[in-house]
């Protein structure tokens, strides 16, 4: 088909028009300009880990020489990424993360607008790009933007199957059980939203059927995932567990907030912890206790950090069932600062980053040095008050467009709403409450809310585009008559 004239030149064409796969292309490289301007994809300490583990990992799995260490962080995020990298250069994991969030807007867009064009795609994209943080994550060696990533599939999945094609709809699979096993955190809140969705569902009633038919497909590779954890944890370590060889998160958390704390100094040392022989030591920051060169759990020995973790769950149970109402406070406390912190942090230099790079990256290491990571460069304050700006005038448009929303009872719109509303609140009490309130955390999710307001945005767009093409089609019967 030839296009011509006027239509050949607009932007305003339709994906007929425009070949599918070079709109997303386009619209991955515009979620690629902060790598692109820092001149080096955005690293974070934990990324060093990622990028090293995913070899020793490989050799266990394939070759079966298995090691006393694999890391601490998700094995299956690092070994995807490792034929992407080979420990030369992190540019194709960051092209991988941005196709795949371009891909998953495109469709989840054209759910709610069928007569999407490469224009309106393409502005969705460059203005969330532009003003949210989530070409940031995209461009980040980082499991992060996997998180939303995963639950708008999960959207797509069970109020939007009709808009999907059959390759669409098992292409997000793959996606999708990736997802959940990059992360911990993902796991946990994938689980979350498969119970949040069969109440929906339930109370909705509309399309029950259908939907508790796709959500059990969404049940599954939920499960499919954890078990392949389990399976995979178990060849490493012997041990068949979800987490491996984590440190004790919660355990940091419940002293540092106070209750773990009160707890020890009441019952040591007849409890006999191995936390009684450190309680000088103990920090009420989370992560000096788990990762500071002078905190408790980097000063254990093995075999202590073996034994604590060990402990964990029943000092937890004990701490909670001794002083119910504190923790909650706390724990209420850690949940409405996480909700509300999403500064688009994180991204500063860092000696440690450096000093990884001749074990994991040494040809890209004269790069890094250059990147305005590196220096120091990046205008992270000026972005993060672009953000909070703009969450707030998504927030404000939403309130205003609701009436309509709910006037014009549109399922996929309302879906759509209950999973990033739902997960949006759900991650700051996963992270908050669990682990330590940090920027990071909430700010990889909060870019969905722009997101909402501009499929909320393109919906109404595509009632005024119908209304006037079925004006047009009833002009000549209308001027007959």
């Amino acid at each position: 088909m030839t296009v011509t004239g006027a239509e050949g030149r607009s932007l305003g064409q339709t994906w007929k028009t425009w070949p599918r796969a070079g709109v997303v292309l386009l619209g991955a490289l515009l979620l690629a300009w902060p790598a692109l301007y820092n001149g080096f994809p955005l690293l974070y300490p934990d990324s060093m880990t990622y990028l090293g583990d995913g070899r020793v990992v490989a050799r266990a799995v394939f070759l079966h020489r298995l090691s006393d260490f694999y890391g601490v962080r998700s094995f299956f995020y690092s070994l995807v990424i490792l034929p992407l990298h080979w420990n030369l250069s992190p540019w194709p994991v960051v092209a991988l993360q941005c196709l795949l969030a371009a891909f998953v807007l495109r469709l989840v867009a054209r759910s709610v607008a069928p007569r999407l064009t490469a224009a309106r795609y393409l502005l969705l994209v460059l203005g969330l790009s532009l003003l949210t943080s989530v070409s940031w994550y995209a461009d980040f060696i980082m499991p992060d933007i996997l998180g939303p990533v995963l639950y708008l599939i999960v959207y797509l999945l069970v109020f939007a199957p009709e808009t999907l094609t059959r390759t669409e709809r098992w292409a997000l699979y793959p996606i999708a059980w990736w997802a959940v096993t990059s992360h911990a955190s993902h796991l946990l809140l994938a689980g979350l939203l498969v119970v949040l969705l069969a109440l929906y569902a339930a109370v909705a009633r509309e399309g029950f059927r259908a939907r508790m038919r796709a959500l059990g497909g969404v049940a599954a590779m939920v499960a499919l995932a954890g078990t392949a954890q389990m399976a995979l944890h178990g060849y490493l370590y012997g041990k068949p567990s979800l987490n491996g060889e984590r440190p004790p998160y919660l355990m940091a958390r419940l002293v540092a907030d106070g209750p773990g704390r009160w707890y020890l100094e009441k019952h040591c040392p007849q409890a006999q912890w191995v936390l009684c022989g450190h309680l000088k030591e103990l920090s009420d920051d989370p992560d000096e206790f788990l990762w500071g060169a002078d905190g408790v759990y980097e000063t254990l020995t093995n075999e202590e950090q073996q034994r604590l973790a060990s402990e964990e769950l029943p000092f937890v149970l004990a701490t909670v069932r001794a002083y119910p109402r504190e923790q909650l406070e706390r724990s209420g406390a850690n949940f409405r600062e996480q909700l509300l912190a999403f500064g688009l942090y994180g991204f500063d230099p860092s000696p440690w980053i450096l000093s990884e790079f001749d074990g994991v990256l040494p040809r890209a290491r004269a790069s890094y040095v250059q990147s305005r990571q590196a220096r120091g460069a990046l205008p992270l304050d000026l972005l993060a008050a672009v953000q909070h700006w703009v969450v707030v005038a998504s927030l404000a448009a939403i309130a205003g467009l609701i009436p309509f929303l709910w006037r014009r009872h549109a399922p996929p719109l309302a879906g759509l709403a209950f999973v990033i509303g739902t997960m949006v609140v759900a991650n700051a009490a996963v992270t908050g409450v669990l682990s330590v309130v940090d920027d990071r955390y909430e700010c990889r999710v909060i870019w969905l809310i722009p997101l909402l307001a501009g499929a909320m945005l393109l919906d109404l767009l595509h009632r005024r585009d119908a209304c006037r093409a079925a004006g047009v089609a009833h002009a000549p019967a209308e001027t007959s008559a």
